[in-house]
């Protein structure tokens, strides 16, 4: 896909459905909480990695960041998570159902020395995702 084309105008890569779980609540602490789906029940996963996303939440659309894969920088746990922060959402979804649409692949999983790093990083990929959406409110 050519960098200016606008990403909606694409098949997402990958669609994952799942129930909203309770995660280890570390991003709350750093004003980036996650709607996290078992990823167990989600069928075969795409690449590991952090994705521009649409998350359909009561047939609302929102703009996200999806992580699929481990947490370096939270736990050391070899366990897959699947874990998006959706941009200015801020309501209680445990034990919903949501769709995640990954468009396009942001960048590898890495680990960062702490949370604030963290957090820095996913700023720098909202930026991103927005620019790939061209702006485009769902």
């Amino acid at each position: 896909m050519a960098e200016s084309d606008n990403v909606l105008d694409a098949n997402p890569l990958c669609t994952l459905h799942g129930e909203v779980v309770h995660g280890k609540g570390k991003g709350n602490k750093q004003n980036m909480p996650t709607a996290n789906i078992d990823a167990y029940n989600c069928g075969d996963l795409p690449e590991l990695g952090v994705y521009a996303s649409l998350i359909t939440v009561d047939k609302e659309r929102y703009i996200g960041v999806t992580n699929i894969g481990y947490r370096p920088s939270v736990d050391d746990e070899d366990i897959i998570t699947v874990e998006t922060h959706i941009m200015g959402f801020d309501r209680n979804i445990y034990g919903q159902e949501i769709m995640v649409e990954l468009y396009h692949f942001l960048r590898p999983t890495r680990q960062f020395d702490s949370l604030y790093e963290v957090k820095k990083q996913v700023d720098q990929d909202l930026t991103r995702t927005k620019e790939l959406f061209n702006s485009f409110i769902v």
